[in-house]
């Protein structure tokens, strides 16, 4: 299984050693590489894409020659794990907290709709117990300026969910083998959640 990690900003090398802690953890036979370029996406089973700053990641990726050849091979069936920003590149539908409808770089392959920045600024980060579909017990969230999935259709459906300021956000979803989440699961311990993904890439 080779897996690439979209390496412009963000918890690159956070997930590299993520998956390889899965990967034994799996028994599998994984290897994890930082895709920056075109060429990079080559024989891949999965890519994920890091947390950072999701118009600066996108624009790179767009400059870079990319976006384009990774969008296709999505909608062709490459599995793809979105974790903060990477959520956001993969949604079909996009707007800011503030400022409202976005326009940037995006893949666009999963029919959910994020909000930006929904979680507050950096100032306002937190973490947070979630419920997650799929895992046996709860996951520890790290929230960093992070979006909010406020709708899902399907083939895409949200699998965790937390209340916040009385209001009720998705915070992770799945469409067959793609994963977006609105925390960081990189900056954690805890491997269950990279397991989870890589479940989906073997299927």
């Amino acid at each position: 299984m080779r897996i690439g990690v979209l390496g412009y900003q963000g918890g690159v090398y956070e997930h590299v050693y993520m998956l390889r802690r899965s990967f034994d953890r799996l028994g599998v036979h994984g290897e994890a590489v930082v895709v920056k370029k075109p060429e990079d996406l080559k024989g891949l089973d999965g890519v994920i894409i890091p947390g950072g700053e999701s118009t600066t990641i996108g624009i790179l990726a767009k400059r870079l020659g990319v976006l384009e050849p990774l969008r296709e091979q999505v909608l062709n069936g490459l599995p793809a794990m979105g974790t903060c920003a990477g959520a956001i590149i993969l949604a079909g539908k996009v707007r800011d907290k503030v400022v409202g409808e976005k326009s940037q770089p995006l893949l666009g392959v999963m029919r959910v709709e994020v909000v930006r920045n929904f979680f507050g600024r950096q100032r306002e980060s937190f973490e947070a117990d979630l419920e997650i579909e799929g895992l046996d017990r709860r996951f520890r969230g790290v929230f960093i300026r992070s979006p909010a999935i406020t709708a899902a259709e399907s083939p895409a459906r949200i699998i965790s969910w937390l209340d916040y300021n009385g209001q009720r956000v998705g915070v992770a979803a799945v469409q067959g083998p793609l994963l977006a989440t609105s925390f960081h699961p990189e900056l954690t311990g805890d491997t269950r959640l990279h397991e989870l993904w890589l479940r989906l890439v073997k299927r």
